[in-house]
């Protein structure tokens, strides 16, 4: 089968800055149905390729072809309000043109964003500003959708409906993000930007370490026979990236340890009170919460943030809180480190804590002051960081800066880097608890990657607000769930560990209601009934052979997904295959819910009888 055409594409395309080229002559195109995401080092140019594609702004060179009559959505990092009066507004010019009367995808969209449509543009948040941009892109039915970051700020429900979203879109999509959990989910297709030039292959973002590797692999052998620099600097990036790995798998060892140790606490002594004597001797307890209950009165009413909560963090424990915006993560924070009095219960908190915290809105840091005078607050060129002096330039470098830049003020920073400024302040001051809400808006990548290797290097114990789902896997033991309405748990593991506990939680209540609802049922029938229904029993029966029938559907459909030239041999045909396949797993889960119905249901009336 011929490959589909591009819907968009770059032919030959440069762009130079300040007369030095970002990329160069490049050639890529995004195809209907594709799904490709867009990966390269901070300042590669990821962002500018993007807005190129865009049509925001004119290659130096080469050219950008765009269908005739095909639209382009593009989610900026920064968007733009200026003329419209309210939210509301701004996300309908997204509407197509011939589609004006479809206001209510408008309101539905607003709606799951968590946004008032009647809100003046002025008044948004960063935040809020990033939800309205992505509400313009998502009404405005593209046939290519281009997102730059669109997670940035939004909570794990509504990063999760927005997989979901995406998932079902039918266009070309383009992503930029730091979110390797959503990269992974999404994307089929990777370009990596790199060094000027673009690489792609036909696999998702799930297997690009292991792309990585093979083509630094590749290079150095190449490289041995033209240039010994190149050579060199191929082998330092290569040899850097397998270190990294190596430290990360002895990290991991560690972490699932830690996990171990957490889940014997948490699961088989959350009952049994750690003797007070030997926490304080031995200063392994940091926080002790028992019964804890918080709650608001609103205007619309009462809003609980925890009913009946009770924890044990000790030393070296690192906690990850999640749970939508506005379910209180930030109040049970502030509750468990002391900052914020409960209604009732009670906090206990360890001997000689020093903690330091990590503020999303990075109030701390002086939007007139350089980098160079935030690292040192008193004057000279000394930062002193876990007991060393250190010269301001070479600590400036730990976190991705040019010592050339020091003088450069904070308010003239990106978002990403007021946040490794910030942390680079935190990292300096000695501590032994760390707080830190929602440190990963804005960065990229490596500055993740270099925050998670200082946090697993780090001996205290960690608090962390976070909707990075990877990042939460990577360094948490354990995860409090504010899940709303006064609902706290506490799951042993990452965010994945918490996503199958949770889900095996549920299952268990759901059995016990369909047991109560199944008991009041047989209560309602009259007394001689003691057996199912004609046309029950017959569905009950007739269920196991259609639970069979859609599995062997289903691991065909698996077995065809699997084929890794399927998509780029029958685009249309992987499509279809896919949408079957959700529907097929739907159709299954509803007749397992079901049975398990009829079958309770079944056993209630035999008791009975």
């Amino acid at each position: 089968m011929a490959p589909t055409p591009p819907l968009v594409a770059l032919m030959g395309a440069t762009v130079t800055f300040g007369g030095l080229p970002v990329f160069e002559k490049i050639d890529l195109g995004i195809a209907r149905g594709e799904k490709v995401c867009l990966v390269g080092r901070n300042g590669s140019g990821k962002s500018t390729l993007m807005k190129l594609l865009a049509g925001q702004i004119l290659p130096d060179d080469g050219e950008r072809f765009l269908q005739p009559g095909a639209r382009v959505a593009y989610l900026a990092q920064e968007p733009s309000f200026d003329g419209y009066a309210s939210v509301h507004d701004f996300v309908a010019e997204g509407l197509p043109p011939d589609d004006q009367d479809a206001l209510h995808r408008v309101d539905a969209v607003l709606d799951r964003l968590g946004l008032a449509g009647d809100r003046a543009p002025s008044t948004l948040s960063g935040g809020e500003a990033r939800r309205a941009a992505l509400g313009r892109a998502l009404v405005s039915a593209p046939d290519v959708l281009l997102l730059d970051e669109p997670t940035n700020h939004l909570d794990l429900p509504t990063i999760e409906w927005l997989e979901g979203e995406l998932q079902s879109y039918r266009g070309g999509l383009l992503l930029i993000s730091h979110d390797r959990a959503f990269l992974s989910k999404l994307s089929r297709r990777t370009l990596w930007l790199d060094r000027g030039g673009i690489r792609e292959t036909e696999r998702g973002f799930a297997e690009f370490e292991t792309w990585q590797q093979e083509v630094f692999a590749s290079e150095e052998i190449a490289a041995h026979k033209l240039d010994r620099k190149i050579a060199a600097e191929t082998q330092w990036m290569r040899e850097g990236i397998s270190a990294r790995r190596t430290r990360n798998m002895g990290r991991v060892r560690a972490l699932q340890q830690l996990r171990v140790d957490r889940t014997e606490r948490v699961r088989g002594g959350a009952q049994v009170k750690l003797a007070v004597a030997e926490a304080e001797i031995s200063g392994r307890l940091v926080i002790e919460a028992e019964h804890v209950a918080k709650g608001f009165d609103t205007a619309e009413g009462r809003r609980e943030v925890a009913k009946d909560f009770s924890t044990k963090i000790l030393r070296g424990d690192r906690v990850g809180l999640i749970g939508p915006n506005g379910a209180g993560k930030t109040t049970l924070l502030k509750i468990l480190t002391g900052q914020l009095p409960p209604d009732s219960g009670t906090i206990r908190l360890g001997v000689n804590l020093q903690p330091v915290y990590f503020d999303q809105r990075r109030a701390s840091l002086d939007p007139e002051a350089t980098i160079h005078q935030t690292l040192c607050p008193f004057g000279g060129d000394t930062v002193t960081a876990g007991g060393q002096a250190r010269h301001v330039a070479s600590y400036m470098r730990d976190f991705l800066f040019d010592p050339r830049l020091k003088d450069t003020p904070t308010k003239a920073l990106s978002g990403g880097e007021r946040n490794r400024l910030l942390l680079a302040t935190l990292f300096a001051r000695p501590s032994n608890l760390m707080i830190l809400d929602e440190p990963t808006n804005d960065l990229d990548m490596d500055t993740l990657d270099l925050l998670e290797e200082v946090l697993s290097d780090y001996d205290g114990t960690l608090l962390l607000v976070s909707h990075d789902r990877d990042f939460l896997d990577r360094l948490v033991t354990s995860v409090i769930a504010v899940e709303g309405e006064g609902e706290v748990q506490e799951y042993v593991g990452g965010y994945s560990d918490y996503a199958i506990q949770r889900q095996e939680r549920n299952g268990e209540a759901a059995k016990v209601r369909r047991k109560e609802t199944a008991a009041s049922a047989a209560s309602a029938e009259p007394k001689q009934r003691k057996k199912l229904g004609y046309q029950q029993q017959r569905e009950l029966d007739q269920l196991p052979k259609t639970m069979e029938d859609l599995t062997k559907k289903i691991k065909a459909a698996e077995a065809r997904m699997a084929d890794a030239d399927f998509f780029s041999r029958d685009p249309a045909g992987f499509q279809k295959t896919s949408e079957g396949l959700t529907k097929l797993q739907a159709e299954l889960e509803a007749a397992e819910e079901r049975w398990l119905e009829l079958e309770a249901l079944r056993e209630e009336l035999e008791a009975s009888s």
